[in-house]
């Protein structure tokens, strides 16, 4: 059993920047890859952006460059780092722990947090 806890959203205008953390406790934390993804309303949930356990990372084109993901197994942590946002970046942010297989498709995922609402007002 793994829970997942997202913090860190919130409103900001166009260009501002926001991090989220996601905290994960349950099961050792270092053994798991994990994922970021996002759902807007009346779109289906999407790929944002993973990280291995050995912190190799993967982003959804249409946050790289923008988006940085990382993590911290000390303290059992995975964060989003969101830079020059855009109105197009707001949904509710998840994230999760991945299976295996590819990380773009969130059928490889298990566990998910409950998610953090991003809104980016334009």
């Amino acid at each position: 059993q793994v829970q997942l806890v997202e913090s860190g959203g919130g409103l900001v205008h166009t260009g501002g920047s926001l991090r989220l953390s996601c905290a994960a406790s349950g099961r050792t934390f270092s053994n798991n890859d994990m994922g970021w993804f996002r759902q807007a309303p009346g779109k289906e949930r999407e790929f944002v952006a993973g990280i291995t356990r050995t912190s190799m990372t993967y982003y959804a084109e249409s946050v790289k460059g923008r988006f940085t993901i990382s993590r911290d197994n000390a303290v059992n942590t995975v964060y989003l780092q969101m830079n020059s946002l855009k109105p197009e970046d707001t949904a509710v942010y998840y994230c999760a722990t991945h299976l295996g297989g590819t990380v773009y498709s969130s059928y490889n995922y298990d566990y998910w947090g409950q998610g953090t609402q991003v809104t980016v007002s334009s």
